[in-house]
């Protein structure tokens, strides 16, 4: 399993330490882990899957 601090927002880079922070499966293909920071998610900045193209808020 890969620990939380070692993942990064999928939309800016940044590490996913903190309050609001969250990493799941693509909600498409269900295989690439989507990291995303309390800031990202909080403006919906949008995320691009690395393994289908899926793109979400």
């Amino acid at each position: 399993m890969i620990a939380r601090a070692d993942l990064r927002c999928t939309s800016c880079g940044r590490g996913l330490a903190g309050r609001g922070a969250t990493a799941f499966l693509c909600p498409s293909c269900g295989v690439e882990t989507i990291g995303r920071d309390a800031r990202c998610r909080d403006q919906s900045v949008p995320y691009k899957c690395k393994n289908c193209g899926f793109v979400g808020p």
